[in-house]
């Protein structure tokens, strides 16, 4: 883990999964900051059901050790293609782990739809 964000996990962390296909890492109070919103959703609907299973249900807890290393159990490492070089990104309040060739790939479509993305988020005020 890099030494900017050591840190900020030196107090715990969770890892789970994210819908881009990479995994995401929390910290423990963005973490349960998280679980609260999702608890309050209406679990009569499916969808809400499936993303409480998905994202909530994958989560596993860590923490980061004197070396700034993490371990990632088999399945989420398997789910996120980590099999050799990794990309860390700070994303807001959360880091997402990607494998490099993923990690490429998304930012290639994101730069070839750059000027789409921004007409969406300008409908948001920024």
């Amino acid at each position: 883990m890099p030494v900017k964000f050591r840190e900020m996990l030196a107090d715990g962390l969770f890892i789970t999964k994210s819908f881009d296909n990479c995994l995401l890492v929390y910290t423990k109070s963005d973490w349960f900051e998280l679980v609260d919103k999702v608890r309050a959703l209406p679990t009569a609907k499916a969808s809400v059901r499936n993303f409480q299973r998905f994202l909530i249900g994958s989560a596993v807890e860590g923490e980061i050790s004197r070396q700034g290393r993490i371990s990632i159990p088999q399945n989420l490492r398997e789910f996120g293609g980590l099999d050799k070089d990794i990309v860390i990104v700070g994303v807001a309040n959360k880091l997402e782990i990607w494998a490099k060739e993923r990690y490429e790939r998304f930012i290639d479509s994101a730069e070839q739809s750059r000027s789409e993305i921004a007409e969406e988020i300008a409908e948001f005020g920024i």
